[in-house]
């Protein structure tokens, strides 16, 4: 499980933040919630031979947010 958290600042076009925040409204998400979720599964499928750790497999395979 995750402990510690870190910001990550970026910049995005207005329409399309807009556009994902309404999207992640109708699904009772925060952004912050999606934006993990996409970044864990970046990390799995493109990882590589790299040894992931198993919080991060195991928050993956459940579909559960590990906050």
């Amino acid at each position: 499980m995750e402990s510690r958290t870190a910001r990550l600042t970026l910049l995005i076009d207005p329409r399309k933040k807009k556009l994902f925040e309404e999207i992640c409204a109708q699904q009772d998400l925060t952004p912050s919630q999606m934006v993990r979720r996409l970044i864990r599964q970046y990390i799995i499928q493109n990882a590589g031979e790299r040894q992931l750790p198993d919080w991060l497999k195991v928050s993956a395979g459940a579909g559960k947010e590990a906050e």
